[in-house]
């Protein structure tokens, strides 16, 4: 049966992160739409996923919907545009809340037919002293804010107030989310509970001869028995040189006995908090003595980066103490040569190593939130939750920069990442997804 789940989607939750949101907007009134369908081909539709700032600050699940926070209007400071109960449409879409349901459901001061949007957004932004919208992202409402806007600053020389400005929501709100509430911090654990036991169960059954899309199977079976909404990105399931490929998901090759598999792939609760899970090991079961070099290697960089979460350090500081393992092992194993902080000045390990160690993670897998501000990096706090995520991937795709030695064919074709979820507490972090193994041995079988 599958495990019984709650979601984050206490009214409560949402209504304390609008007034915090409200607050930090001062007198400018905020528009956030909701997400559209997008077509995937002919007259289907992909999955809805909602987007993630309306969730955040809604709870509500349905397409083309638009949010007004209004905190120039104190007794109507939430308004939702949302489509209305239509039992036509409804047989043939599935349920929807209607305007009576935003308010009564999700808490909304006013809701309002979404084909009445252009007829009352004027209104409800007058007095605003700015308006908080994203531009480029929404071409539905875009025009229909701008025109409001644009009638303000028209009728300004008369009426004597328009709203100052158009500004962009995301640094007041992504800040906000940035830092996850013990609730958010409960879900997250729940995705990575999910997503470790599928990585488990497939090492388990892999071996030589299997599809990585069988492995890719059993790993997304899983996502779905225990009551989450999916993947939260498209499964990395990459047999061999394969794992070279940062960002490979065709997942249809055989895994050959020799390789190594690397498997990278999460899922998605049905209120959108993610897990980020990376594991690599051998597929028949033993590694070979290059292989197992190169894996411990990353493993203890990917370690001492863990180690170093704590509040006060920043995510650079985490990348920068992989990176230094990483470099100084690379010298040891004769595949980089020269001083460490040479190496590391020059970026000459990059044909080995050529992506960052770890991003934010919450409702998107790349989640919202500066790294840094001006010339300064945000420093890590409580309840920001990051990847950690080194690895090494030898191949001829890039080419080895001068000075550095040639690539004996013994280590090509090897890749490794290894991946974490970790969580910023008061006194340093916790690992979310521990319960994937990932020592040497717990490899090997």
């Amino acid at each position: 049966m599958p495990h019984a789940t709650t979601t984050s989607s206490d009214p409560a939750l949402f209504a304390d992160r609008r007034d915090r949101f409200l607050h930090r907007l001062g007198g400018a009134a905020a528009v956030i739409p909701a997400a559209p369908l997008v077509t995937h081909h002919a007259d289907v539709e992909h999955p809805f996923r909602q987007n993630s700032d309306f969730w955040y600050l809604t709870g509500f699940d349905e397409p083309g919907a638009v949010a007004l926070f209004l905190p120039h209007n104190p007794e109507n400071p939430f308004v939702l545009f949302v489509a209305p109960k239509e039992a036509s449409a409804e047989v043939w879409n599935g349920f929807r809340w209607g305007c009576e349901g935003a308010v009564e459901r999700f808490g909304a001061d006013l809701a309002h037919p979404i084909a009445e949007l252009a007829e009352r957004l004027p209104g409800y932004l007058e007095g605003a002293e700015g308006i908080a919208f994203r531009v480029g992202r929404h071409p539905a409402v875009e025009p229909l804010v701008l025109k409001a806007w644009g009638s303000q600053l028209d009728r300004a020389p008369r009426s004597g107030r328009a709203a100052l400005g158009l500004v962009a929501p995301c640094s007041l709100l992504h800040e906000l989310r940035l830092r996850k509430s013990p609730e958010e911090l409960a879900r997250m654990r729940e995705a990575a509970r999910i997503s470790a036991e599928a990585h488990e169960l497939a090492r388990q059954v892999v071996r030589p001869g299997l599809n990585e899309r069988q492995v890719q199977a059993v790993i997304e079976q899983h996502f779905l028995e225990q009551g989450a909404r999916g993947t939260a990105y498209g499964s990395i399931v990459a047999g061999g040189d394969n794992a070279c490929v940062l960002h490979y998901t065709s997942n249809n090759a055989p895994l050959r006995d020799g390789d190594l598999l690397l498997i990278d792939a999460g899922c998605s609760l049905n209120d959108y908090y993610n897990g980020d899970i990376t594991r690599t090991f051998p597929i028949n079961g033993r590694f070979s003595g290059e292989q197992r070099a190169l894996y411990e290697l990353v493993l203890a960089a990917q370690e001492a980066a863990v180690e170093a979460v704590a509040p006060g350090q920043t995510a650079e500081g985490v990348h920068d103490t992989a990176v230094r393992v990483l470099v100084a092992g690379l010298v040891d194993l004769g595949l980089l040569a020269g001083a460490v902080d040479g190496i590391i000045e020059q970026g000459a390990y990059r044909h080995l190593y050529m992506h960052r160690t770890g991003h934010w993670l919450g409702l998107d897998v790349h989640d919202v939130g500066a790294y840094r501000l001006g010339e300064h990096h945000v420093e890590l706090e409580e309840g920001m939750v990051l990847t950690v995520e080194p690895g090494l991937y030898v191949s001829d795709r890039l080419p080895v920069p001068e000075g550095q030695p040639a690539i004996e064919e013994r280590w090509k074709g090897i890749g490794i990442r290894i991946e974490d979820d970790v969580a910023v507490t008061d006194r340093g972090h916790e690992n979310l997804t521990a319960s994937a193994l990932k020592a040497p041995a717990a490899m090997e079988r």
